[in-house]
């Protein structure tokens, strides 16, 4: 391990996320067809590649090793959840109301302060978190500034309201 700091350049983002799913066309209605991304391009018949706004691609679908399976038990490691971060609270709370429209069940409801999420599952049991960021000059601080994230019930029905704004 070097022992010189190095830090990731502050422009660093965080490009895809690409998952293992046991059935492509399932994944592809919670993730195209529910939560409204695009579909760019299929790789053959066991990948697909989602993403808003035209980009390449945010999240990868395949069963190339997984096609038919479980999911993992809750007490192995692996990816918790995958957060998708939406512009502002409005499109949050919009996506909050397709969400309840289609009978989907939330698995929670969360503020930190510095966001507000809710949390959901994928088919395949992989955890989604869909929030929007507050601007940072409402980050909850201590005394020297340091941000003090906390996790507190989020009113849902408050978020459902900016859709009446």
């Amino acid at each position: 391990m070097a022992k010189d700091k190095y830090t990731v350049p502050a422009q660093t983002r965080i490009g895809h996320v690409h998952l293992k799913v046991a059935d492509l066309d399932r994944a592809l209605a919670f993730y195209r067809d529910l939560l409204g991304f695009e579909l760019m391009m299929m790789y053959g018949p066991d990948a697909a590649f989602i993403s808003a706004g035209g980009y390449h691609h945010h999240i990868g679908l395949n069963t190339w090793y997984s096609k038919g399976g479980t999911p993992p038990p809750p007490s192995s490691t692996g990816l918790f959840h995958t957060a998708i971060l939406y512009p502002t609270r409005k499109d949050l709370a919009a996506i909050l109301k397709r969400i309840r429209d289609a009978g989907y069940r939330l698995d929670g409801a969360s503020d930190h302060g510095v966001s507000e999420a809710l949390y959901l599952s994928d088919p395949d049991g992989n955890g989604v978190e869909l929030y929007w960021d507050r601007p940072q000059e409402h980050w909850p601080r201590d005394e020297e500034g340091k941000i003090t994230m906390y996790t507190q019930p989020l009113d849902l029905q408050d978020l459902l309201s900016e859709l009446e704004k």
